[in-house]
């Protein structure tokens, strides 16, 4: 567990579930970042911090919400508090990444094993915040460093230089529960952008051999998979989206702050809260393009080769046509009669085989003229 205490500019950093004071004792506020299986190891304990600092504890199922590693993007709250469950989309490295979100097909290219679409799940209360990460913890990790770095450095130990900009430091680190949570959900669907890298090159290159009519692609089933397992990270991306969308609309409905600096801290939330939305939809509309890409070149592949087909069954018509008042020649004069003109003289073979030279020649050459035989680039 990792613990953070927030206060202005400064963000320090304590011991696990050590002795704090209660976050209104101070200006600040608490972030008690957890993974699930600590969550779990330490259920007791979380409770009675919770209830130490907040005057209430998680209710048993948002709890059981909490630990579900397979729950879905959702939203809901209590008077207390508000709970939001979020898949993340990430590349993960280790090799238990592959294949944690139920549906998702097993196999294929490699950029699609390495998708990871396990849920972190937030509880916001007034002043403390409680954030529950896979085993990895590697965005509550990331989003830690960067909230260190963006502290005030008399607030890690060191003396502030003298041209800090404290307004700037101040739009770094968050103004409070609400306002972390939105940014390290922004972190975790800002994280899909280097995947979609990935994805696109790896669609590019399907599509280059599916329409190059020289090549012979096999690999199906990859394009498949890829193909399922687009269609269920749109179906994920809709749950972000409509968990995001449920947070909003009930963040709209609370009583209107009295004070100038709640205000303004509502209206950043509000602004935030619309950007992360906005991040959700672009990522919505890369994973749909993907899919109609894929699509796309299915349909082209096929295309290329009917077309390629109709090219082949041109020439072959060409040429039976060719050769048709050929057979119909040799097959006068083969005719079992007595009398066949030019049968019994010594250059009637000549002379049938210069005219069927020149009705051959002539076919062809009306054939070419009317782009029969021309190739189509």
């Amino acid at each position: 567990m990792r613990i953070f205490e927030i206060s202005g500019t400064r963000v320090t950093e304590h011991p696990a579930l050590a002795p704090m004071a209660a976050p209104g004792a101070c200006a600040g506020y608490l972030w008690l970042s957890l993974t699930r299986d600590e969550l779990r190891s330490t259920l007791a304990e979380v409770q009675g911090t919770l209830q130490a600092l907040c005057g209430t504890h998680l209710v048993d199922l948002h709890v059981a919400d909490l630990l579900n590693d397979q729950l879905p993007s959702r939203y809901d709250y209590t008077s207390q508090y508000d709970v939001l469950v979020f898949r993340r989309l990430a590349a993960g490295n280790g090799p238990g990444s592959a294949g944690t979100e139920p549906g998702l097909p097993r196999g294929g290219p490699p950029v699609l094993r390495r998708i990871d679409t396990r849920p972190v799940g937030f509880a916001v209360f007034d002043r403390v915040l409680l954030s529950v990460h896979p085993e990895d913890g590697s965005v509550r990790d990331a989003f830690a460093a960067r909230l260190l770095n963006a502290a005030t450095p008399d607030a890690r130990g060191g003396a502030a230089p003298p041209a800090l900009d404290v307004r700037a430091v101040s739009t770094r680190v968050p103004a409070g529960p609400a306002d972390l949570m939105l940014r390290v959900i922004n972190l975790i669907v800002d994280a899909y952008l280097d995947l979609r890298r990935d994805l696109t090159r790896q669609l590019d290159h399907w599509q280059a051999e599916l329409i190059d009519p020289r090549s012979h692609f096999t690999n199906w089933s990859a394009l498949m998979k890829a193909r399922q397992a687009l269609h269920h990270l749109d179906e994920i991306c809709e749950d972000q989206r409509a968990a995001v969308q449920d947070w909003i609309d009930a963040f709209e409905t609370l009583p209107a702050p009295e004070g100038t600096a709640e205000s303004r801290e509502r209206e950043l939330i509000m602004v935030r809260s619309r950007d992360v939305l906005e991040h959700i939809q672009r990522v919505v509309h890369h994973v749909r393009r993907l899919e109609q890409n894929a699509e796309t070149a299915v349909q082209l592949h096929f295309s290329v080769q009917s077309h390629r087909t109709n090219d082949i069954m041109r020439v072959l018509t060409v040429l039976t046509a060719v050769f048709l008042p050929l057979n119909l020649i040799a097959g006068i004069f083969g005719m079992n009669f007595e009398f066949v003109p030019l049968v019994h003289k010594a250059g009637g073979f000549w002379i049938a085989m210069a005219a069927m030279a020149s009705v051959a020649l002539l076919l062809v050459l009306v054939f070419w003229r009317k782009r029969y035989l021309a190739r189509n680039r």
